[in-house]
């Protein structure tokens, strides 16, 4: 009860208010542009926790969290187009309520219904640690260490269509997380002697660069706004209210349902939002609406997609086994801020735990309120043209990857794993996968040395990690019936689509990335052969998961005849090998210099917005960079013109 109200009285401080409004509204932003997500948002806000009080972190962590579901609400309602993934069912019955000139009525009903989701998600979150703590902390490194490769294995089971690629994916990142000292003996690993692996690599560079950067330069090659042509909001905002209260128990079964969910890792808010929609068609009295521009086609989904993120909390906090992409990044946000997930966090900092909760349910009323209160003008950003906001996310990219290690190599690792990302991207082999294993890796290879020590190879035989490791096999079988079942459930009009998207086809890109896996599998394979057996153990195990799923890939292509189809991902890597060049230029002309100069450069030609537009923003930047390099005490690349601007900067202020 004492840490409960400490928690409380945490939250309701200035400081953590002030940080858990900035996470809420940038969230709503980040959920807006379609794609983005939040796994490159929360990347985004990585570098800003370094020196926090965990208390504080936290709390922005959580307002981005909690609200990416209600912001991509704007163009699945306006415009037809998913904010993401979870948000797909709701264009189903959103968007056609929009022609009819009532989004103002789905938005509210919306909004409300994912406010409504997230608290109940956060209260079922809140009493899922009470009663799991006895069983939490019975948990042993053993169990532990199974409980992460059962979360790997549902992630990359559920990852498409094809379980090789989700394994390959997961197994990929394990490996690569591994690059650097093994914890156990100290021995450095598939380092190639660059002194900038030695530490291992950032999570903040593979985030970015795995998500972020791929999404950006995807919209960039569009070259045009979120919205063609402007939706009127029409009318029916408090009609949307009452059809909400109208329908609170579907309210209800849709938000406890995606809490429950969201607990399962590698489900989230895809597979939830269907399953509710499908739910609310099957339980409806009179369903001939559905599709046709329903409520409850909107309602049951975003109830269930905000409780999903609060849900997936669930596995991150007490196991930590993130729940989603999202969670894997929030993950890696606690590492940051010196808080270790597991057991410690419903013992030592249960006040820590709390605070996650109540800022969960706190920055859900307040994403739901800044969403009804400001519908009108926020809607408005889906009607800009992507390219004039491609040098500010390009320039906060690029700023958050800096401050990894504070060296040209976070540029260069930064291209690397981003043309790694587009070519996923495009041949559509899962990102998340990967993104879960490489922040599993550290913790999994800790587990797995801490069993071998504690209980030799005895540990096999522990009645937990018996019960586990038949879970991780229903793990592989479950997904095939769920996808079966998915598209049953699904409208007619959806099944030949989804039928069409699980066409065998196979691209370059294909072939790009299993050289990729088999090359690095087989020379991290050779690099620590000779090494001692707590070095090499856990490594082994990742390589044999990429090298063995290689080998199935390849059978499979064989095996069932596949359909040669183009990348068309040649405008993707021009721009890649364009992002090369750029952060050679901020090392040898200067960040601040260079991102002026290009920022104005591209607004001017690229984004053929006015000298005026295009001046005011690479002020604006600079101006930005400046102030957050004073406040954060940073010390950008000078290169060659940065110490003369900013001493002109001086001379002005």
């Amino acid at each position: 009860m004492i840490e409960f109200l400490s928690a409380l009285d945490q939250i309701m401080s200035v400081t953590h208010m002030v940080y858990l409004i900035s996470g809420v509204l940038v969230g709503l932003v980040v959920g807006i542009i379609p794609g983005l997500g939040g796994i490159a948002g929360m990347s985004l806000l990585l570098p800003f926790l370094y020196g926090m009080e965990p208390s504080v972190g936290l709390g922005m962590l959580m307002g981005l969290v909690a609200v990416i579901p209600t912001g991509d609400t704007f163009t699945s309602v306006l415009m037809g187009i998913p904010g993401s993934s979870s948000s797909q069912a709701t264009v189903m019955d959103g968007f056609p309520l929009a022609k009819k000139g009532q989004a103002a009525r789905a938005l509210s009903a919306a909004f409300l219904s994912s406010m409504i989701g997230g608290v109940v998600g956060a209260i079922v979150l809140s009493v899922f640690i009470l009663v799991a703590r006895p069983v939490v902390l019975a948990f042993s490194s053993a169990e532990l260490f199974m409980l992460t490769l059962l979360g790997l294995s549902v992630v990359a089971a559920l990852s498409g269509g094809n379980v090789f690629k989700g394994l390959a994916a997961c197994g990929f990142g394990l490996l690569i997380g591994a690059i650097g000292g093994a914890p156990a003996t100290g021995e450095f690993r598939f380092t190639l002697g660059i002194d900038y692996l030695y530490d291992g690599i950032p999570l903040v560079v593979v985030g970015l660069g795995i998500f972020a950067l791929p999404e950006i330069i995807s919209l960039l090659v569009q070259n045009r706004a979120i919205a063609s042509s402007p939706n009127k909001l029409g009318h029916g905002l408090k009609q949307g209210f009452k059809d909400v209260f109208a329908n609170l128990p579907l309210v209800g079964k849709s938000s406890v349902f995606g809490s429950l969910i969201g607990a399962i890792p590698g489900l989230g808010g895809s597979v939830v939002d269907w399953m509710t929609y499908s739910f609310a068609i099957n339980s409806s009295k009179d369903s001939s609406q559905f599709g046709k521009g329903d409520i409850r086609g909107v309602i049951a989904p975003e109830s269930a997609n905000n409780a999903c993120a609060s849900g997936s909390m669930i596995p991150t906090i007490l196991f930590g086994v993130p729940g989603s992409g999202s969670a894997a990044v929030f993950l890696g946000g606690m590492l940051l801020l010196g808080i270790q997930p597991g057991v410690s966090m419903i013992s030592t900092h249960l006040d820590l735990t709390y605070t996650i909760i109540w800022s969960l349910a706190l920055a859900n009323i307040l994403g739901a309120l800044f969403c009804i209160c400001f519908t009108r003008p926020i809607s408005l950003l889906t009607y800009i043209k992507f390219s004039v906001l491609t040098p500010i996310i390009l320039t906060l990219i690029l700023f958050a990857a800096y401050q990894a290690t504070r060296s040209l190599g976070d540029f260069i690792l930064l291209g690397v794993v981003a043309a790694l990302g587009v070519m996923m991207k495009g041949a559509n082999w899962p990102r998340p996968a990967f993104l879960i294993g490489f922040v599993l890796s550290s913790g999994a290879e800790n587990y797995f040395f801490q069993s071998i020590q504690f209980y030799g190879y005895s540990w096999f035989t522990r009645p937990g990690v018996i019960i586990i490791a038949a879970l991780i096999i229903i793990g592989f079988v479950l997904p095939p019936i769920l996808k079966k079942k998915k598209l049953k459930d699904k409208p007619e009009q959806l099944k030949d689509e989804a039928e069409e998207k699980n066409f065998k086809t196979v691209s370059w890109a294909d072939w790009a990335i299993i050289a990729t896996l088999a090359i690095s599998g087989t020379y991290a394979l050779i690099n620590v052969w000779d090494m001692s057996t707590l070095t090499k153990a856990f490594p082994i195990i990742a390589i044999a998961i990429v090298l063995l799923s290689v080998i199935m890939i390849i059978r499979n292509y064989i095996k069932v005849p596949h359909a040669k189809t183009a990348a068309e991902l040649t405008p993707h890597l021009i721009y890649i090998v364009g992002f090369f060049g750029i952060a050679y230029c901020y090392y040898l002309f200067g960040f601040i210099s260079t991102t002026f100069v290009f920022s104005l450069l591209f607004l001017r030609f690229i984004a053929q917005a006015t000298y005026v537009k295009s001046t005011t923003i690479a002020v604006c930047l600079v101006i930005f960079l400046v102030t957050i390099g004073r406040v954060m005490n940073v010390d950008f690349p000078e290169g060659l013109f940065d110490p003369y601007l900013l001493s002109t900067i001086k001379t002005f202020i």
